[in-house]
């Protein structure tokens, strides 16, 4: 078998066998096929496309190209829940604990953040002394036994797709359906959990800018789960404006805990309340969807998500004090309150430019080896449709750096825009999409 041949049928447009696609991924993976071939490779995939049999075939190959976890010690049913990416998304933190607390093993192993998007894992090392980095054995012992962990990714989960994207970022080969649902469902089903919820963002601050594109990228990788025999679902959820009111990682922490209180803006709430009832749908705890919500919003009036979150991050060595009296998180040195520059309707956002002033802030990683400061980020108190007061802040700005303020100011300022007309507030969720079908709500 010779990659020249694989290229060039694919650039013909003709489907690639199951071993030529496993020939091209191990052949890349152990570096017996070169970058320029597997360039060549790539953009003919992004002309031609991937029929959903060649794309099963690629995500598959990618998913066993290093680990895979199995959770075979684990009897319940497993559950894991994964994020396209986000400003201000701190669901995992809510939803995980609200599941868990319902019976259902929620084992999910997370990824730290990049850029302006922040990552599951950064947000818990708030949490004095908490480790992430468990062996595989621990994890699912404590899943077993607690019903919820969160572990650091291994370094050899699908790492072919690893190798894989990091040519894709140079070749302008990213925006292909199949190889985004390919790259994200490689590393879900090799984490091995039974039922996967994806929640995927559309808008100005997602990788997906419109909702017909955020659709169709959701049933992509629902069908990959469910014929990959994983029980698929997803939400697609607006990203046009942060996720709740806080963008940072103790300041989402914190926005967290008032969450497991119910005491979180509706968006979060809204947000968490369906992707608890997709995973209690997808492992059975529950027969349908109200009822998934009702239970979901249960475990907040109880307490009992709260206490699961406590538990949780004393099993993983941090301190639960934490939880129950977050006024102990470290705060910022500095505080800067924003004001709106006119009188008006808030119409719009740049989502992801407000994922670069927390960045600018300390909060995010512009490399991987960059430091992260955990006090810094923002909190916007206004939403889409509010109306603004210029005597009023419509955010506050924290930082260990006063000029790091001034610089973050100006961009926020560019990223909002005012309307002097009203403005209708945007919908938290869009759909859901199952094996069914797509539910507009």
């Amino acid at each position: 078998m010779r990659m020249y041949d694989c290229i060039q049928k694919k650039k013909h447009g003709e489907a690639l066998r199951k071993e030529e696609i496993e020939f091209i991924v191990n052949g890349y993976t152990n570096g017996t096929i070169p970058d320029y071939q597997m360039s060549a490779f790539l953009m003919a995939v992004c002309f031609e496309g991937m029929s959903e049999e060649e794309t099963l075939h690629l995500t598959m190959a990618m998913a066993h190209s290093g680990d895979m976890l199995t959770l075979s010690g684990i009897e319940k049913k497993t559950a894991d829940k994964h994020s396209t990416g986000g400003v201000g998304d701190k669901t995992t933190l809510i939803v995980g604990p609200m599941v868990a607390s319902l019976g259902v093993a929620v084992a999910k192993m997370s990824g730290r953040g990049l850029g302006h998007t922040g990552g599951t894992i950064d947000k818990l090392e708030s949490f004095p002394g908490f480790r992430v980095d468990l062996a595989e054995a621990e994890f699912e012992k404590q899943v077993q036994e607690l019903g919820i962990a969160v572990m650091g990714q291994t370094a050899n989960l699908a790492p072919a797709d690893k190798k894989i994207y990091a040519l894709r970022d140079v070749t302008a080969t990213v925006d292909q359906m199949a190889l985004i649902a390919s790259s994200i469902m490689s590393k879900k089903l090799a984490a091995g959990a039974d039922t996967i919820v994806l929640d995927v963002k559309t808008g100005s601050g997602a990788f997906m800018k419109t909702l017909e594109d955020s659709i169709a990228l959701a049933q992509e990788m629902v069908k990959l789960g469910n014929n990959a025999g994983r029980s698929t679902y997803a939400v697609v959820s607006d990203m046009n404006q942060p996720l709740g009111y806080a963008v940072g990682n103790i300041l989402e922490v914190k926005e967290a805990i008032d969450a497991l209180k119910g005491k979180a803006p509706a968006d979060l709430m809204e947000s968490c309340y369906v992707l608890a009832a997709q995973m209690l749908l997808g492992t059975g705890i529950v027969t349908d969807f109200e009822q998934g919500v009702a239970a979901a919003k249960q475990t907040i009036a109880d307490g009992s998500a709260l206490k699961k979150l406590a538990e949780m991050v004393e099993a993983q060595g941090g301190d639960p004090k934490y939880v129950y009296e977050p006024e102990r998180f470290p705060v910022a040195a500095y505080a800067k309150e924003i004001y709106p520059q006119s009188e008006g309707y808030l119409a719009s956002v740049q989502t992801e430019e407000i994922g670069m002033v927390s960045l600018v802030l300390g909060a995010g990683r512009e490399t991987k080896e960059s430091e992260i400061d955990m006090t810094a980020g923002l909190i916007m108190t206004a939403k889409i449709g509010d109306l603004l007061n210029p005597a009023e802040p419509m955010a506050v700005l924290y930082a260990n750096d006063e000029k790091k303020l001034l610089d973050a100011e100006k961009r926020f300022q560019k990223a909002i825009q005012i309307s002097k007309e009203p403005v209708q507030p945007l919908k938290h969720i869009y759909a859901t999409v199952s094996g069914e079908g797509v539910v507009m709500l």
